[in-house]
């Protein structure tokens, strides 16, 4: 059985009802790390040291500056005796970036922050002790922050897009056509033109494109539903997922696909 639960929905302004977006794949691979993880982590009643890999698509702040509380929490109060390994999957150039950041925020308590994890800038690699292996992918988003996606193929053939930050992308949809299940962003309301983001008119045509696979929409620029203040969830065709904090999917051996609705 495959589980993927969605911790936070949100795009970097968490708009009411929604933390930062945040994917986990079968309680042990977690994509990115937003400023809510630790809260988002306890709510799930996990431990950081329960994370075994952990995936980064970009370095938006919204994506990463949770990364030093991670590390600091592992230290200190879940994995004090470094019992637990954890690997990390990122392009070239992250491990600085990720070290200085702890070495901001949290200055002579990281010192060794990058020897507590073994770290991989491989685009296509097995994640050891899973049924994953992964194939990253350049996407279209700010280009400073380096954005990419990741196809996640399991042992059984299912393969999950997940499609980081980013707006329509040629190798998004390239992609898409052998994908079961496609994780879309939709930062950005039908206001104006935003290469960076799906807007919901983009989602729409994109779900046109693949009726085949499962289109759920993440990074949401809306508010929660049934939650007036703010921009409200748009009407999308009822085939389309808009996710909510603490939605889940689980996927069984004959590669049906269930929706577990937090509400």
């Amino acid at each position: 059985m495959i589980r993927i639960d969605f911790l936070g929905t949100g795009n970097a302004f968490t708009p009411s009802g929604r933390l930062h977006a945040l994917t986990l794949v079968d309680g042990k691979i977690l994509i990115d790390t937003p400023p809510t993880l630790i809260t988002q982590l306890r709510r799930k009643g996990l431990k950081t040291s329960e994370i075994e890999h952990l995936l980064f698509t970009h370095w938006h702040a919204d994506h990463t500056f949770g990364f030093p509380f991670f590390m600091l929490e592992r230290k200190y109060i879940s994995d004090p005796m470094k019992e637990h390994e954890l690997k990390i999957y990122l392009r070239p150039g992250g491990k600085e970036k990720l070290s200085k950041l702890c070495d901001v925020g949290f200055p002579g308590s990281l010192d060794e922050v990058e020897d507590m994890a073994e770290w991989y800038e491989e685009e296509t690699l097995e994640l050891t002790g899973t049924n994953w292996s992964f194939d990253r992918f350049p996407v279209c988003h700010t280009p400073e922050t380096d954005p990419h996606g990741y196809e996640l193929i399991h042992k059984s053939g299912i393969k999950i897009l997940h499609c980081g930050d980013s707006g329509p992308c040629e190798e998004i949809e390239k992609r898409a056509e052998d994908a079961d299940v496609v994780i879309l962003e939709m930062g950005m309301p039908d206001i104006g033109d935003f290469p960076y983001h799906y807007t919901p008119s983009d989602v729409i045509r994109f779900w046109k494109m693949f009726p085949e696979s499962l289109v759920l929409v993440t990074h949401n620029y809306a508010s929660s539903k049934n939650i007036s203040e703010g921009f409200r969830t748009p009407d999308l065709p009822k085939e389309i997922y808009q996710l909510e904090d603490g939605d889940a999917i689980e996927i069984n051996q004959n590669g049906d696909i269930k929706i577990l609705n937090n509400c």
